[in-house]
């Protein structure tokens, strides 16, 4: 039996002189990235930009079982190491942002299908 969808959101700073250059990446996600979130189980990963403020926030539906064991993979995947070096340094992260996040996560208070 399949256990439903969890809903999860983050949210992180843009820094203003890499918009256009986390777009472009974002545009054309290496395929190995694609591959690698959907084998963490991962689907329906959206990231959407709001400006003035620069803020980036990721909406996905995890359908795993062990959400610390699909992050240690995803993390820990040489490729996604690679990816990471060229996205991270577009990101601002915020200030609040609990130990040890780099995006923060965020509290669902409301949902409606």
């Amino acid at each position: 039996m399949n256990s439903p969808a969890q809903r999860m959101g983050m949210v992180i700073g843009l820094k203003p002189d890499q918009i256009e250059t986390y777009k472009r990446l974002h545009a054309d996600v290496w395929p190995e990235i694609l591959a690698l979130i959907s084998q963490c189980n991962i689907r329906n990963y959206s990231i959407f930009l709001k400006e003035p403020e620069n803020l980036l926030f990721g909406y996905w539906e995890y359908t795993g079982h062990d959400f610390t064991a699909d992050m240690e993979k995803m993390a820990s995947h040489p490729k996604n190491r690679e990816w990471w070096q060229v996205c991270m340094p577009c990101q601002q992260p915020l200030a609040t942002r609990k130990d040890g996040e780099w995006w923060a996560m965020m509290e669902e208070v409301f949902h409606h299908d």
